[in-house]
């Protein structure tokens, strides 16, 4: 597996990867910087590039990498590392990953983060700060997995949400 930068090439697979969560009656996809809510793949192209820059940064987001995990030339998840974060984010955290209904429970989401730890290094950022749901079992043994120590919870839309700090 191997991360890269969305790009106007991937164009098909990455429909082909919000496609399938809408198939899987999904309507979210944590970690896509909105692919679930943008309409189309050229505005949220945009939206994405725009947002890798401190000058061009949407005034209401942080600046973030969302990169693509690539399997056998097939998109198998999507993950985000937001450099700081704002007063929304202040409770989520810096890290925000999906996987494809048909590709879960493989490793992919535990591997994609390992991969953004090492990339969070380069940024000179010393913890990331990750949440999942109480109930997304899944993703709090992902967190785990990477070293992720439980400091709190909050509720979100009358949900628990378990709060992670990973010292880098």
């Amino acid at each position: 597996m191997k991360l890269c930068k969305p790009s106007y090439e991937l164009k098909n697979q990455i429909i082909d990867f919000k496609e399938e969560f809408i198939k899987n009656n999904e309507k979210t996809i944590p970690g896509s910087e909105l692919l679930d809510k943008i309409p189309t793949f050229d505005e949220w192209m945009e939206y994405v590039s725009k947002n890798t820059s401190p000058a061009t940064v949407s005034e209401d987001w942080v600046v973030t990498d969302t990169l693509l995990a690539i399997e056998d030339n097939r998109i198998v998840g999507i993950i985000s590392l937001r450099h700081n974060l704002n007063d929304f984010l202040k409770d989520f955290g810096h890290v925000g990953y999906s996987v494809r209904p048909s590709c879960r429970c493989k490793g992919y989401a535990t591997a994609m983060l390992n991969e953004v730890l090492n990339i969070a290094k380069k940024y000179d950022l010393k913890e990331l700060q990750l949440s999942a749901e109480k109930d997304n079992i899944a993703s709090l043994k992902i967190i785990e997995k990477n070293n992720g120590k439980y400091v709190r919870s909050f509720n979100h839309l009358n949900k628990e949400v378990c709060v992670y700090i990973i010292k880098l």
